[in-house]
């Protein structure tokens, strides 16, 4: 195996500065051309690859990315499909653009900064800047990271400092679409499953279905409300307590898709019939919804679309720009057959 060149010794046999190597790798233009490519052609032939210390001697950057994504209880995790998505749309934007991801993979760091010191963490790895998901935008640490000179964007996170935005989907629009395409199909029994209520997605979606309550002249019933947390479990509990009502719902929204698995799940343990007793609409649109039993209606939002829109976003605010403060991707409700009129008398 060849040993790794380095470019101090490029700059030797080039007869040059390691600045200039540098400069030219970097392609900056006061470099004689004559000079870059004599340089170019010997990194090529050595088969150089720059280290990061490297790209960080003219630059003054290391081209990593880092990505906090909170877990635990009262945090989504990399079990839920929607960040698997929204990772997939970073990692293709800001790979383009020559920056490496670094996962923060846990709490407990064994560098001793403690448990939350995110800022501490990304000083320590010399990212550029970071995308953080999952967290809470009024935990203290995570307002330190916000207050300080290290770009940040927020997926679902609504992060305000100095060099900060965030990206999330058009959750009131998705909702109120769902519940108007059930208004449609007769349904006046309509409940909602929510996510999170402490994550914005999840506080949207729960304002937007009281909301669409009284745009449609339905009634608000606290007992339609049924608190989950994304995950399929919590919309099992849930549906199954609605369904136990003297009086249940004839409709479900659910904040995620996944939810609805659950749901699906309590509504067969109760012999109730999708979508011929209870029509069922979800939030996401994962890949495994269209292949559910029934296919589910759902709104579709853009996921890899809001990690692309976070990555643009966070290339813009390390280079100096003015980033938008808060950038908001368009839904879609896709329908499908989880959804139908009410059963006569309902």
């Amino acid at each position: 195996m060849r040993e790794r060149v380095t470019i101090r010794e490029l700059a030797r046999l080039s007869g040059v500065s390691v600045g200039t190597v540098s400069r030219a790798l970097n392609g900056y233009s006061d470099v004689s051309p004559e000079t870059r490519e004599r340089i170019m052609q010997l990194a090529r032939a050595l088969e150089y690859t720059p280290t990061a210390a490297a790209r960080m001697l003219v630059t003054q950057r290391s081209h990593v990315i880092g990505v906090f994504l909170e877990t635990g209880e009262g945090h989504p995790d990399l079990q839920h499909p929607f960040f698997h998505e929204v990772l997939v749309g970073i990692k293709h934007c800001l790979g383009e653009r020559g920056f490496d991801l670094l996962l923060f993979a846990s709490e407990q760091p064994g560098n001793g900064f403690g448990p939350h010191s995110y800022e501490k963490r990304c000083r320590h790895h010399n990212v550029d800047g970071a995308v953080l998901m999952g967290v809470d935008p009024e935990d203290e640490e995570t307002r330190r990271l916000v207050r300080s000179t290290v770009p940040c964007v927020g997926v679902d996170v609504a992060l305000h400092g100095p060099s900060t935005g965030y990206v999330i989907s058009d959750n009131r629009t998705g909702i109120l679409a769902a519940m108007r395409h059930l208004h449609e199909l007769g349904h006046r029994r309509i409940a909602h499953v929510t996510g999170l209520v402490e994550t914005r997605p999840g506080a949207e979606r729960l304002r937007a279905y009281r909301d669409a309550l009284r745009e449609l002249g339905l009634g608000y019933r606290d007992e339609y409300v049924a608190y989950g947390d994304f995950y399929v479990e919590s919309g099992r509990a849930a549906a199954a307590r609605l369904l136990a009502l003297d009086e249940p719902p004839t409709a479900i929204v659910a904040a995620s898709d996944l939810m609805v698995l659950g749901v699906l799940r309590a509504a067969a343990e109760a012999g109730v019939s999708v979508p011929g007793d209870l029509s069922v609409v979800g939030f996401d649109d994962i890949q495994l919804a269209g292949h559910l039993h029934p296919p589910l209606t759902t709104v579709r939002q853009d996921k890899a679309g809001l990690g692309r829109a976070a990555g643009e976003a966070l290339v813009a605010c390390i280079e100096g720009a003015d980033a938008p403060a808060v950038t908001t991707l368009p839904v879609e409700l896709i329908v499908r057959e989880s959804t139908a009129p009410p059963p006569a008398g309902g």
